[in-house]
């Protein structure tokens, strides 16, 4: 595990913390992020301004921590692990299910033209749009809602990240796809999950298993 052992007091130190974490948690051998588009926003959003104070020392650390609500930010492998995977463009309008703490939806931000990012939990869609407002993520729209129903409103969407995991991949989600759209969704139990890729090629959806992964579950309005 890569770490710090305290919390840097300085922007210089933090550069320096996300430095190290791009170079040894994600461009490192057996791990191998490729996009230098993604490696370059990892190493300048910071994540120590999405999670509680009382985790900020461990920001920089190769794991998830807690967020409150039974919910997690997610270890920043994966976050740049899922990004690359959905290829963003500049122009790509991107739909979030699974807010969180705001660090994916920043993340994504910094690639894409625009994010719609839908969390159930209302204290932390509070505290991720609050956030995220803060720190100049401007392009970014943060809704509380039902992500399982997705936002068929704004769709299509160029790519949809998923960041709980549902039983099944949500048909409203596949139909809010553009033709040619990519979404990346944990799916499965907490002890045996995937992470899929799906495309979209006009009335087809090819799938490939990625990763095995351990996200939250996705929780719904009933």
């Amino acid at each position: 595990m890569a770490a710090c052992n305290s919390q840097p007091a300085t922007e210089t130190g933090l550069l320096a913390e996300r430095k190290k974490m791009v170079e040894e948690q994600l461009a490192a051998p057996g791990r191998n992020i490729k996009d230098r588009r993604v490696l370059e926003v990892m190493a300048s959003v910071p994540r120590h301004e999405f999670v509680p104070e009382a985790v900020r020392r461990f920001a920089y650390w190769d794991e998830p921590l807690p967020i409150g609500y039974d919910q997690t930010i997610s270890q920043p492998f994966i976050v740049a692990f899922m990004t690359e995977q959905l290829h963003p463009k500049p122009t790509d309008r991107v739909l979030e299910i699974g807010t969180g703490s705001g660090y994916q939806a920043a993340v994504l931000s910094r690639l894409v033209a625009e994010v719609f990012t839908i969390e159930i939990v209302e204290p932390l869609a509070r505290q991720a749009e609050s956030d995220l407002r803060r720190l100049g993520y401007d392009n970014v729209q943060v809704l509380e809602s039902d992500g399982y129903q997705g936002l068929p409103e704004h769709a299509p969407f160029d790519a949809i990240i998923v960041t709980c995991a549902p039983d099944h991949v949500p048909q409203p989600l596949v139909d809010q796809l553009r033709d040619g759209g990519r979404m990346i969704i944990p799916v499965g139990p907490p002890d045996n999950q995937q992470l899929f890729l799906l495309q979209k090629r006009g009335s087809k959806v090819e799938r490939r298993a990625t990763l095995p992964v351990r996200f939250v579950l996705m929780q719904r309005e009933h």
